[in-house]
């Protein structure tokens, strides 16, 4: 009886002794536990890739065209390279519709009165020579005619010559051409400043080790650039063209367009072409020794195309978001210099 009685008070101790701790722990304020870190778990094989592709298709892409033969390129014949602008065009007629025809009814008028000259005034055929000094009549033709031919070529060529430099209105994107030696620069301001640097490509096996060599997809031998100046189609394109050494020449002959580009000046010009494809010049001022090695490749292409382009060169198209930020930043960049001088001008 009393084994049993001690066993019961045991356990009635033990569970006084159990509830005790529990309030007590209760009442303890408990530390929190920061949670267990997590490991970082590696890609999967290939994932990186599989996202940087992802990326790439994301991205514009934007082809190289590769030119046509005979169009925008020497093609060893006679005569003025097709045109794609409306200035050549309207160039062309004037060279081949009304000039050509005009110096040929010359030439072969005064081939005419030579023969005939040594014919009818030779010592035989004329023994005593006529002493006729003065002939109003005859001076009054081969003066009066001769003038009378330059007024009705100055008419059209006047006409031309306004129609190279008045840019018509509608869209227009500006282009800044510096001529170097011996290489070109090419700017877009308009376009988030795209910046190009464009040299020769040089042909196999010639100097210039790790250099791209000219493949036939790249141009004609001594006309192909690594650097493309990319126009869009149907849009005016402005030409502001300068030199940072001596005197240049940008020169595209199916654009009929050629500027001089001095240093020190800004020369301007325009061209609008509808014709895609690709086009190339040379500097066409003695500019040193590597004059002969300027090319000038340019590639027209539709307005779409253009704009992959652009952003393909890390640019951004005029009234995008990027370009709205970037001209924003500017008018800060802006405002706050002027506050700076304001207040520096004040302190003084």
């Amino acid at each position: 009886m009393r084994i049993v009685t001690n066993l019961m008070l045991a356990a009635g101790l033990a569970i006084a002794s159990l509830s005790v701790a529990s309030g007590v722990n209760a009442s303890v304020p408990q530390p929190e536990l920061a949670p267990a870190p997590q490991a970082e778990l590696a890609p999967a094989p290939g994932a990186e890739a599989e996202a940087t592709e992802s990326a790439a298709d994301a991205a514009p892409a934007f082809e190289y065209a590769a030119p046509t033969e005979g169009i925008g390129m020497p093609s060893g014949g006679m005569g003025i390279q097709p045109q794609v602008s409306e200035v050549g065009e309207q160039a062309r007629w004037f060279h081949d519709a009304l000039l050509m025809p005009i110096i040929t009814i010359i030439s072969l008028f005064v081939l005419a009165l030579l023969l005939w000259i040594v014919v009818r005034f030779n010592r035989r055929a004329n023994p005593t020579a006529s002493k006729t000094t003065h002939n109003t009549t005859l001076e009054v033709i081969w003066t009066l005619v001769p003038v009378l031919i330059l007024v009705f070529i100055a008419v059209p060529s006047i006409g031309l010559l306004q129609a190279q430099y008045n840019l018509p209105e509608g869209e227009t994107i500006t282009v800044k051409i510096t001529g170097n030696q011996w290489n070109w620069t090419y700017e877009y301001p308009d376009h988030g400043d795209i910046l190009l640097v464009s040299n020769m490509l040089e042909e196999e096996g010639e100097q210039g080790e790790g250099a791209r060599f000219r493949t036939d997809a790249d141009g004609p031998r001594l006309l192909a650039a690594d650097e493309r100046m990319v126009i869009p189609a149907g849009v005016n394109i402005r030409f502001l063209v300068t030199a940072s050494d001596v005197l240049h020449s940008f020169a595209v002959p199916a654009f009929w367009t050629k500027i001089d580009a001095v240093p020190g000046r800004l020369n301007e010009g325009w061209t609008r072409v509808d014709r895609e494809g690709v086009y190339f010049g040379q500097c066409s001022e003695l500019c040193g020794a590597r004059h002969g090695y300027m090319p000038i490749a340019v590639e027209v292409v539709s307005p779409e195309n253009f704009e992959r382009w652009v952003l393909s060169q890390g640019g951004s198209m005029p009234g995008s978001a990027d370009a709205a930020e970037e001209e924003n930043t500017d008018a800060a960049d802006d405002a706050a210099e002027t506050a700076a001088a304001s207040t520096a001008a004040a302190a003084s």
